[in-house]
């Protein structure tokens, strides 16, 4: 089947949808979805979902994710030693792991899918400044690419001195172990998986009291999502992500969820190594992302998101430009929120069909959409340079380089 094929057949299933939490094995547009999912060949981000599994998110405002807790990511600045900003460095990331990836489940009882951005669209927000962070925490996003859809962003905390700058873009298929005969009669003991290879990586600066700075490239874990034949979609996160500092210290991060017949959904295991000439062990932390976890030679409490996070600050919608996430899938929003299906996917069509237009017309043109708050590169340095030195896969990778014209505080 073609892309356009199954793309056509999910939109009919979108138009029949009516389920907000469907279950097996009653016979339902859920079924009908895992169906096309099944016979969809390509990547299934080109794809058109039912809005019945759609989040009212978009994709853009995905990166807000990284800095749910601005006090860890402040803090990094405040390390003595070129070990202790490592370990707040890992510290960090492994606390931004549960907004990322487990808050769908919380806050809409299963995964659902982001609506996927459309070329130039943004996102903006920030963090205010408190005693604990020092000063303001910025967040600048940007649909840099729809096809593939790569997103953009900048987070910046000024006064600390600690900037991330990165880009992200999904490869997504599907792993099945059975047949779409048989996906009617067995969905209670079949198991298939949408497997999600994350690409792009995050660069975070740290300017340090001397003048000086440290950069530490961060890739991205893998994603498996399962429990699609139960209607109750999760995600679980899959082999190693690598924490390269640019003092030597890495961190290497493997991710082991729930199997299907054992294992502890959500687990993993850093281990911080030091540079060959810093004579010291390893710090092993394991535990469970979405949770906390523990040194696992001290004992000692390492990261703890049991916490209530930090919401985000978004300007109000009656003052955001029409390309800013929320003012543009505002109608689509309120449908899925208010399980107004036919809505959600009227005002979604036009969106896309009004994209569509606006391609035709650059193409006929002869120009191209212009970025604007990031510039493309071939090859980004930083990564080839930490990269080698824990062999990245692969060897080189692009970027986007941040133009410093975010909005004005």
């Amino acid at each position: 089947m073609s892309e356009q094929a199954g793309e056509a057949s999910l939109s009919k299933s979108l138009r029949k949808s009516n389920l907000k939490h469907p279950k097996c094995p009653q016979k339902s547009s859920w079924t009908s979805f895992l169906k096309s999912l099944a016979g969809f060949t390509g990547d299934l981000s080109a794809m058109t979902a039912p809005p019945f599994i759609l989040s009212p998110t978009s994709l853009t405002e995905f990166p807000a994710y990284w800095c749910e807790r601005p006090e860890l990511f402040a803090a990094i600045a405040d390390g003595k030693t070129e070990q202790a900003r490592a370990l707040s460095v890992l510290k960090w990331f492994i606390s931004t792991l549960k907004g990322q990836y487990t808050s769908r489940n919380e806050s809409m009882g299963s995964e659902k899918k982001p609506l996927n951005p459309v070329l130039g669209e943004l996102f903006y927000g920030y963090w205010p400044a408190n005693a604990a962070r020092g000063g303001k925490t910025t967040l600048v996003v940007e649909q840099v690419s729809h096809h593939p859809p790569i997103t953009a962003y900048r987070i910046e905390n000024l006064e600390k001195g600690v900037i991330l700058t990165g880009h992200s873009a999904q490869k997504t298929s599907f792993s099945g172990t059975s047949s779409v005969f048989f996906l009617s009669f067995m969905c209670h003991t079949s198991r298939g998986s949408i497997i999600v290879k994350q690409v792009g990586h995050a660069v975070l600066t740290v300017s340090l009291p001397s003048g000086e700075s440290e950069e530490y490239l961060i890739t991205l874990p893998r994603l498996r999502i399962d429990g699609l034949w139960y209607g109750s979609p999760y995600i679980e996160l899959a082999e190693t992500s690598y924490i390269q500092s640019s003092t030597g210290y890495l961190s290497t991060i493997e991710y082991k969820g729930k199997g299907y017949f054992s294992g502890k959904s959500h687990t993993f295991k850093a281990t911080l190594t030091p540079p060959s000439h810093v004579h010291a062990s390893p710090h092993v932390i394991e535990g469970t992302w979405h949770t906390t976890s523990k040194d696992s030679h001290s004992g000692a409490a390492f990261h703890d998101v049991t916490s209530p996070k930090e919401e985000i600050t978004v300007v109000p919608l009656e003052e955001q430009g029409e390309w800013e996430s929320r003012k543009l899938w505002h109608g689509v929003a309120k449908g899925i929120r208010e399980g107004d299906f036919e809505s959600a996917a009227t005002f979604k069509g036009k969106i896309e069909n009004e994209q569509r237009q606006r391609r035709r017309d650059e193409s006929a043109a002869g120009t191209t959409w212009e970025l604007k708050h990031f510039k493309h590169v071939e090859h980004d340095p930083v990564y080839e340079r930490l990269g080698k030195l824990f062999k990245a896969n692969p060897p080189t990778e692009d970027g986007y380089v941040y133009l410093g014209n975010g909005p004005s505080s």
